[in-house]
């Protein structure tokens, strides 16, 4: 690629990407004496000074415990984190922050819905339903319920790593308790037809569970849109920080489920005989939160709504195409999952080098990719790999980061060959 064509960043409209990287301090650095690539957005994105500095400030000048104390300085911090829930709420349209419960990521979250939800009223022989894409944590705590006679089906997905609807319609049954799916696939990067998905499950009044924890950083989420019932994402991947998720459930069904843990916060009152638990969302959030964190997701939201989620997917979308041209002209690279619709992810295998060295040896240029099985092992063995290397896609990457990590690629095949 020409040295013009390196100097020039994907231009989205109103997307100034190299303002957006002045933002992100941990990309200017070198790594091994290279500028730092970061294409590892998928497992864990970087941070803006916005959330750095409100997370600081938080613990320079507003840390108390919350809902608890009456003095100042827990009323400010209980109020700051109360309006992170509402920034929460706004950002998936939620109809109240009743809605909103603060978990520790999107994994807690989707283990709550299922001791909290799935697992009360279990009967022997009650299914949830999920696809051939899902990340470890949709599949491993309904594997938990075994015990409880719950069975996991899992609907079948194309060599694209697709899904195949009329096979998911036809496994939709009376014994089905829950459907919970993916969003967008963090190995893969495919968009599920969501819409239509609830619109089936729904149809036959079966719940559906969203893990969102790869699309609400790079599409519009809007929970009442799309008429899911459970949706669960991880702040760290939302340019926020970790230790902090979210679970939005519809009120009906917070409220009718028992809390999950049990503790100090979620309590209205104590005896030895009997515990009485605070009203949604409180009921679910036992002992002292993430106070801070749940400050910096807020500003997290109001830094990605203030850049606006539309022109981050168009950024988003050109680069990924630019990526996957330039990718496919590689001697003997394969792209992983070739959905129609996906975003942010290129997963690929080159034929003459392991996918961890690979990873180490554009490390030494300074690129950072996540190799191996991305916590999605049962999608990366159907489609017939037992790892691959994995490039991802956030708002502050640019052109030259795909021509870097093309370059590196090329010395990679050169060496090998």
């Amino acid at each position: 690629m020409s040295s013009q064509a390196r100097a020039q960043p994907v231009a989205a409209a109103g997307f100034d990407v190299l303002k957006v990287r002045a933002d992100f301090p941990c990309l200017q650095q070198e790594i091994h004496g290279r500028p730092l690539v970061f294409l590892d957005t998928a497992a864990s994105a970087q941070k803006p000074n916005v959330v750095i500095e409100a997370q600081a400030d938080v613990l320079r000048h507003s840390y108390a415990n919350i809902h608890r104390g009456v003095y100042s300085l827990s009323q400010r911090a209980t109020e700051l984190h109360e309006a992170a829930r509402a920034r929460v709420q706004r950002f998936l349209n939620a109809a109240s922050h009743r809605e909103i419960v603060f978990t520790r990521n999107a994994t807690e979250a989707l283990n709550l819905v299922a001791q909290s939800f799935v697992r009360p009223d279990l009967r022997p022989g009650d299914e949830v339903l999920i696809t051939g894409m899902e990340h470890h944590a949709n599949i491993v705590p309904w594997q938990l319920l075994a015990d409880a006679g719950l069975k996991l089906v899992v609907a079948p997905i194309s060599d694209a790593g697709e899904l195949l609807l009329p096979e998911f319609e036809r496994l939709l049954s009376e014994r089905t308790r829950l459907v919970s799916v993916t969003w967008v696939a963090n190995a893969l990067g495919t968009i599920n037809p969501v819409e239509r998905i609830v619109e089936l499950a729904h149809a036959r009044g079966i719940p559906v569970l969203l893990d969102a924890a790869q699309a609400v950083q790079h599409i519009p989420v809007d929970v009442q849109a799309v008429d899911c019932d459970f949706l669960v994402f991880s702040g760290h991947k939302l340019y926020g920080p970790s230790g902090i998720g979210v679970l939005y459930g519809k009120a009906a069904r917070l409220e009718a489920m028992p809390p999950y843990q049990g503790g100090g916060d979620m309590i209205l009152s104590v005896s030895y005989a009997h515990t009485e638990f605070q009203d949604i969302p409180h009921k679910f959030e036992a002992g002292t939160p993430a106070i801070e964190a749940a400050v910096g997701l807020g500003a997290a939201i109001d830094y990605v709504t203030g850049l606006g989620l539309d022109a981050i997917a168009a950024h988003e979308a050109d680069l990924l195409a630019y990526a996957t041209r330039a990718l496919q002209q590689i001697p003997g690279l394969q792209v992983v999952g070739t959905a129609r619709e996906k975003c942010s992810v290129l997963s690929f295998v080159l034929d003459c080098a392991h996918p961890h060295d690979i990873g180490t040896l554009l490390d030494l240029d300074g690129i950072a990719i996540r190799t191996g099985q991305h916590c999605a092992q049962p999608a990366i063995e159907r489609l017939g790999h037992h790892a691959t290397a994995r490039a991802s896609i956030g708002l502050y990457n640019t052109e030259a980061d795909i021509d870097a990590l093309v370059a590196s690629l090329r010395r990679v095949v050169a060496m090998f060959s």
